[in-house]
C-alpha cells in the first residue's frame, strides 16, 4: 500500500497557498499531511515559520509562491484582499504559469468571484470559488463543508485536494455560486447563534441548569451544529475567536446586498445583521461570533 502511495507522489500537483490565518494555517497543514508539496505566503512571519515547521516551504512574495504552482489556493479575509493578491504586477494573475488552477476559499461577494474568473481566463488561468463552513475546528479536523462555483472539469481536478480539507464538497453551479451558497450559510449561522444566545439568557434568568438544558435541547429539533460547536463558548463565556464578529459583519453585508440585488426579503436576517453590527460597535469585533450572547446580555440588563 505504501508503494502505491509513493508512486502517486510525483503526479501530485504543486500547491501555492496564499493566506495563513486562523483557517489557512491548519488547512495548508492538512495538505502537507496528505502528501502535497505546499509553498506558502502570508504577511506574518510567525505564520510562515509555522508552515515551514509543518513541512511546507515559505515564499518571500506572492510571485515567488505561485511561480511553479499547478494549483494556487487563496484564503484571505474579504474581497479587497482577494483583489489585492490577484491583480497588479506582483499579483497571482501576472505571475502564475499558464493553465494553473486558482481555488479561492475566501468568503467574498459573488461578483468578485465572477470578475476574478473572467480576468484569470484572459491570462490562461482557471478559477474556482470554494468558500468553506465549519470554522477553525472544522479546518483543523479537515471536516469543512466546501461550496464550489465554476466549471465541472476544474472541480474534478481540484476534488482530491478539497477532499484533504473537507468532508462535504459540492459543485453548486457556475462562478460565484459557491459564494452565494456561503452567504446563505452565514445567514443561517448568524440567526442560529442569535437564537441560541437568547435561549441561554432566558434559561439562566429562569434559574435552570444551563448545561443540562443545552444538552437536552441539542438532542431534539432545536439541536444544531451551531449549538454543538458553540455550547462550551456559551457555558464558559469563552469568546476566543474561531470566527470573528468582524468577519461575520462583513458576511452579513454580503448576504443582505446580494439578497437585495435578487429581490429576496431577509426580515430576520436584517435584524441579526444589525445586532452583529452593534456588537462590533461596542468593541467586540475581535471576539468569536458566539459573543452575540454578550449583546443579548446587555439588552437584558446584565453588565458584561
Amino acid at each position: 500500500m505504501s508503494n502505491l502511495a509513493d508512486s502517486s507522489l510525483p503526479t501530485r500537483p504543486a500547491i501555492a497557498w496564499i493566506g495563513l490565518g486562523i483557517m489557512g494555517s491548519p488547512m495548508s497543514e492538512n495538505l502537507i499531511k496528505a502528501g502535497y508539496s505546499v509553498t506558502g505566503f502570508t504577511l506574518e512571519q510567525d505564520k510562515l515559520d509555522r508552515l515551514t515547521a509543518a513541512g511546507g516551504t515559505a515564499a518571500a512574495s506572492i510571485a515567488e509562491a505561485v511561480a511553479d504552482a499547478d494549483v494556487i489556493v487563496t484564503m484571505v479575509p474579504a474581497s479587497p484582499q482577494v483583489e489585492a493578491i490577484s491583480y497588479g504586477p506582483e499579483g497571482i494573475l501576472e505571475n502564475a504559469k499558464s493553465g494553473a488552477l486558482i481555488v479561492d476559499m475566501s468568503s467574498i461577494t459573488p461578483q468578485t468571484s465572477v470578475d476574478l474568473a473572467k480576468r484569470a481566463a484572459e491570462k490562461g488561468l482557471r478559477v474556482l470559488d470554494a468558500p468553506v463552513s465549519g470554522g477553525e475546528a472544522g479546518a483543523i479536523e479537515a471536516v469543512l463543508s466546501i461550496m464550489v462555483g465554476g466549471e465541472q472539469a476544474d472541480f474534478d481536478a481540484a476534488l482530491p485536494i478539497l477532499e484533504a480539507l473537507g468532508k462535504t464538497i459540492v459543485l453548486c453551479g457556475p462562478h460565484g455560486s459557491g459564494q452565494t451558497v456561503k452567504a446563505a450559510n452565514q445567514l443561517i449561522v448568524a440567526v442560529n447563534i442569535q437564537a441560541c444566545a437568547e435561549a441561554v439568557v432566558f434559561l439562566e434568568k429562569s434559574g435552570v441548569n444551563l448545561r443540562a438544558a443545552l444538552d437536552v435541547l441539542n438532542g431534539g429539533l432545536a439541536g444544531s451544529t451551531v449549538l454543538t460547536r458553540k455550547k462550551d463558548n456559551f457555558l464558559n463565556r469563552d469568546f476566543k475567536p474561531g470566527f470573528r464578529i468582524d468577519l461575520h459583519h462583513k458576511d452579513m453585508g454580503i448576504v443582505t446586498d446580494a439578497a437585495r440585488n435578487v429581490g429576496a426579503a431577509l426580515p430576520v436576517g436584517a435584524v441579526v445583521a444589525q445586532l452583529v453590527s452593534s456588537l462590533r460597535a461596542q468593541g467586540d469585533g475581535g471576539l468569536d461570533h458566539s459573543a452575540l450572547l454578550r449583546a443579548v446580555e446587555r439588552l437584558s440588563g446584565r453588565q458584561v
